[in-house]
C-alpha cells in the first residue's frame, strides 16, 4: 500500500510543498502544479481565512492525509518570525488532515538515506521534501 504526504517548509510569508509517495520501498516525488502558497499581509483576518482555504483546497485536490512540517527555532539565531508561526498554525488546523512537526536534525538524519534528490524539484523545494522523507522513513 502507498502512502502519500506532503512536506512543508515555511518560509517568511510562504509555506513551500513538496509531495511525495512512498510505497514500502521506493520515495517517489509527485510533481503538482502549486509548490508553494504565499500569506499576504497577516494582520488581515480576510488573508489568513484565503491562505488557509488555498491550503486546504490543495491538500484536497490531491488526496493528502498527513503534513510533514519542518519545525522553525522558537528562539535564537535562527527563529522563525511571527509569520511562520501563524503559518504553522493554520497547517496544524486544517481539518482532515494531520500536521507532523519535523526537526531540522531528525530531518538531516534521515537525509543522509535519500540516494539523490529527484530532478523534478525545484531547489526551493528541497527542506519540503526531505521533511516529507522523514517522516516517511522515520515510520517504517
Amino acid at each position: 500500500m502507498s502512502v502519500k504526504i506532503v512536506g512543508v517548509e515555511i518560509k517568511g510569508s510562504e509555506a513551500i510543498f513538496a509531495v511525495v509517495e512512498f510505497d514500502g520501498a521506493d520515495l517517489a516525488h509527485l510533481p503538482t502544479s502549486l509548490k508553494k502558497i504565499a500569506l499576504e499581509d497577516d494582520d488581515i483576518a480576510a488573508n489568513v481565512r484565503q491562505f488557509r482555504e488555498q491550503v486546504a483546497a490543495f491538500v484536497g485536490d490531491n488526496g493528502l492525509k498527513m503534513l510533514a512540517i519542518k519545525k522553525r527555532g522558537k528562539k535564537g539565531e535562527f527563529a522563525g518570525g511571527p509569520t511562520t508561526f501563524k503559518i504553522e498554525g493554520v497547517l496544524q488546523l486544517l481539518e482532515g488532515c494531520e500536521a507532523v512537526l519535523v526537526s531540522p536534525q531528525t530531518i538531516s538524519a534521515q537525509a543522509k538515506k535519500l540516494v539523490e534528490l529527484p530532478g523534478s524539484l525545484n531547489k526551493y523545494q528541497h527542506e519540503a521534501y526531505k521533511a516529507a522523507c522523514a517522516v516517511l522513513l522515520k515510520a517504517r
